[in-house]
């Protein structure tokens, strides 16, 4: 079990060679950063690492790819919305991503979720979705 900075805070936050992440730094409340517990998430503790966080030190948050599919899980499509080309901006984020949002196909906000990865990944989406089992099982 790991508690861990997510989200947007999360985005503003660790290395950007990788992935450029967020830029309102200055504008995030960092007295209340938004934490997730990694024993509730069907991401268990991938891409969780050690950062600097203001007003806390040195603490597990979320890579950039775990900031975006948390955001999604935790149904905050609006804040998701752009990760492909802003927040991510590298094809090697794009099958990790899917691999990981396809844990929650069971989910009842499955729809909009799978609305979200479409209006993102374009043809790469149905793609991906069309290679995977059909008898398998959701991670709810």
């Amino acid at each position: 079990m790991t508690r861990y900075v997510s989200g947007l805070h999360a985005l503003n936050l660790g290395d950007r060679r990788a992935t450029p992440g967020d830029w309102h730094y200055s504008s995030m409340d960092w007295k209340r950063p938004f934490i997730l517990d990694s024993s509730t998430s069907p991401f268990g503790e991938w891409d969780i690492h050690e950062s600097q966080v203001p007003g806390m030190g040195r603490v597990p948050v979320a890579g950039h790819m775990r900031a975006c599919v948390d955001l999604i899980e935790q149904g905050q499509y609006g804040s998701a919305q752009g990760m492909r080309d802003q927040f991510l901006d590298n094809p090697s984020t794009t099958l990790p991503i899917m691999q990981q949002v396809w844990k929650l196909r069971g989910r009842q906000q499955w729809p909009q979720i799978d609305w979200l990865m479409g209006h993102e990944y374009y043809g790469q989406w149905l793609d991906f979705k069309e290679k995977q089992p059909q008898d398998a099982k959701a991670h709810i």
